[in-house]
């Protein structure tokens, strides 16, 4: 009998720490553009679409959700039909409930919110609804920094998400720089970065995001250029589906992902889900599935 209870001991003990040694599943990110609700759409209008892309988000589980061109009622509305995630957003004009919001969300039982804050993208960032160079609207950075429950011995990361400017070129521009300048300055932790940039991969935005600049490797780097070559979109693929179902079509990537080398990317996606030929928005929602490197691991590669 003693040996028995012994033996069952050893067993319990080698199988709890088999599971405090189990790697943290892969993280799970969306970025999307949900098109601002009091838009005039005729057939594509929020009403007509909302649960299409509640259940496009749903259908992905992501644990991280980014979205752009999210109104007051948008955000709320999500937070209703998500319960399980944590909602954060402001609107751009006033800090508050005016104007779009890059409202995110997080969901709760993987990613505990320790921090997390709002920026402007002009020159004086911490100014509330500033705009500067050429942008036609304010434009601004929604960030949080979260401790995956499924990896306390990875650091904490630090999500930006963000819309760029669709009419100033020199906005844009800035606008990637500004976002460099503070994913640069994060210092220790996991970072990851979503948004509709309104730019291509030709622009000096995407460069001053991505590119190197004078000898310096960007922080981060684009999810889909971290996949093998043959796995990778074309260039001329685009992200924005004008309400349009059929596939991939021309136009060019806009929306982004970049995350830096504390993750493996397993995947990065364009997600083509339509119904009756049409789609639940006018941006495609891009995917991402990301693994932790283990501590040490890019150090090496």
């Amino acid at each position: 009998m003693q040996r028995f209870v012994c033996l069952l001991l050893f067993g319990l003990i080698v199988a709890t720490r088999s599971i405090e040694a189990a790697p943290p599943e892969p993280l799970r990110v969306m970025s999307f553009n949900i098109r601002y609700g009091t838009a005039k759409d005729g057939p594509n209008h929020w009403d007509l679409r909302k649960d299409f892309v509640v259940e496009t988000i749903k259908a992905f589980k992501p644990d991280l959700l980014g979205t752009q061109e999210t109104l007051g009622f948008q955000k709320d509305f999500l937070a209703e039909k998500l319960p399980e995630y944590t909602a954060i957003g402001v609107g751009r004009d006033d800090g508050g409930d005016k104007g779009e919001m890059m409202a995110i969300y997080i969901r709760k039982e993987r990613l505990d919110v320790v921090a997390s804050g709002h920026f402007w993208l002009s020159e004086t960032p911490d100014v509330v609804g500033s705009q500067s160079w050429d942008s036609s609207l304010p434009r601004m950075v929604t960030w949080a920094d979260l401790q995956d429950r499924q990896a306390a011995d990875r650091p904490q990361i630090r999500w930006f998400n963000t819309h760029f400017d669709h009419r100033g070129i020199e906005a844009r521009k800035q606008a990637g720089r500004l976002l460099r300048e503070r994913l640069a300055g994060t210092t220790g932790k996991a970072l990851i970065v979503t948004g509709d940039f309104n730019s291509l991969e030709t622009s000096e935005a995407y460069r001053n995001l991505f590119g190197t600049i004078d000898g310096h490797a960007s922080p981060v780097l684009d999810v889909f250029k971290s996949l093998p070559k043959e796995k990778q979109p074309t260039g001329d693929t685009a992200t924005f589906s004008n309400f349009r179902g059929g596939g991939p079509r021309k136009g060019g990537r806009i929306d982004w992902i970049g995350v830096n080398d504390r993750f493996r990317v397993v995947s990065a996606e364009i997600d083509y889900t339509e119904r009756d030929g049409r789609t639940p928005s006018d941006h495609f929602p891009i995917t991402t599935i990301l693994e932790w490197r283990t501590p040490g691991a890019a150090e090496k590669e």
